[in-house]
């Protein structure tokens, strides 16, 4: 809505949202807010809104979508009719069965999960993390940092093993491991405890036991396209676009952690919030008759875990050949390689380093030059 706003457009843009907040800043939950900080998050003030004519509807989900009819249906009953529709309700976190309805058991998405969150962890002692991804390390750090009692469950042979490889992973889980956190990689949850409907611990698929009072779930997140079956939109891992944000249905684009984008050999869907940003920008143009081929993207994202701001450009998978460039402490670098190329870099607390090689991922250099240059 902003770009549409610089490129020039003079129209109506109306605005839905599930939830009643403000549109916010969602990097700052699994850190500030969790520690009980209660930053403001909002990315723009409400006089905002009213100065760029943009009709705010909040706290009204979207419910259904009517392509042939060119309408979107509200929780409310509400139907509004629209020239086009830009679809960007992104991802909702995966729970662990049975726990929904758990006292004590969390998820992180919303800002409401952050602050519950937050409000929590004042009261308690031992916390178990189920997940070790970007959010789950995120919490534990956090979680760790203000005194608590942290156990680090993930299934996978190292935290961040199945987006950053186990080499990378490894050195993760010593991060965490050396600041106090029980890192239990390879294993899983088995089944959560509970005593009078609130969480007491958990048996783990190895038989082992941990008694908890406080557990936060991060296994993943899925697309939040339930809304979108039977309207003729193509969903396939989320909404599946083309290279500018256009959908199979006429008139309805897809941007964010929700749209997969791309060809039909090279579709991704990137749940970083630099591309959001960057999408949008392709999006409002393609809207207003821009004809330019839109740039590739450089995937980029960081997680904040501890004092160690922990950085990823490009493509980076498990599968990839890791090159181990500099070690100092808990600070590192590594170039990933692919079919002798570089295709990405992950560092820690090494951040020029990291943002220097945007040029040699782009041009896809081979990795032994690339290799030649850093010795």
């Amino acid at each position: 809505m902003e770009e549409l706003r610089r490129l020039g457009f003079d129209g109506d843009i109306v605005m839905i949202g599930d939830e009643r907040h403000l549109p916010y800043d969602r990097p700052p939950l699994s850190k500030d807010v969790v520690r009980g900080e209660n930053p403001d998050t909002t990315l723009r003030p409400l006089s905002f809104f009213s100065e760029q004519r943009i009709d705010l509807r909040l706290g009204r989900a979207a419910v259904n979508l009517d392509v042939d009819a060119r309408t979107l249906s509200l929780v409310d009953g509400e139907v509004i009719s629209f020239d086009e529709l830009v679809v960007a309700t992104g991802l909702r976190p995966r729970r662990l069965p049975g726990s929904e309805n758990l006292a004590g058991v969390h998820v992180l998405r919303s800002l409401d999960d952050s602050r519950a969150l937050g409000e929590s962890v004042g009261s308690k002692n031992r916390a178990l993390v189920i997940g070790a991804g970007f959010i789950g390390c995120e919490v534990a750090a956090n979680l760790r940092t203000l005194g608590m009692e942290v156990a680090l469950v993930e299934p996978q042979a190292s935290p961040l093993a199945a987006v950053l490889g186990r080499e990378v992973g490894e050195r993760i889980g010593h991060l965490h491991s050396s600041r106090g956190v029980d890192v239990r990689a390879g294993v899983g949850v088995r089944e959560l405890t509970q005593r009078r409907g609130r969480v007491t611990g958990a048996v783990l698929d190895d038989d082992s036991r941990l008694e908890v009072d406080l557990v936060v779930v991060g296994i993943g997140s899925v697309p939040a396209t339930d809304w979108l079956e039977g309207s003729g939109v193509e969903i396939d891992n989320g909404v599946v676009c083309d290279a500018v944000g256009r959908t199979s249905a006429p008139h309805v684009w897809a941007v964010g952690d929700v749209a997969a984008w791309g060809g039909a050999d090279e579709r991704r869907r990137l749940e970083h919030w630099t591309s959001a940003g960057e999408q949008a920008r392709v999006v409002a143009g393609a809207l207003l008759g821009s004809h330019e081929a839109p740039v590739k993207q450089i995937p980029y994202f960081w997680s904040d875990q501890y004092e160690l701001k922990i950085q990823a450009l490009g493509e980076v998978g498990p599968m990839d050949a890791v090159h181990m460039i500099h070690t100092e402490g808990d600070k590192f670098l590594a170039y990933y390689e692919r079919n002798g190329r570089i295709c990405g870099v992950v560092g820690a607390g090494l951040p020029a380093q990291v943002m220097r090689m945007r040029s040699p991922i782009a041009a896809q250099a081979a990795i032994a030059e690339v290799l030649a240059s850093a010795r």
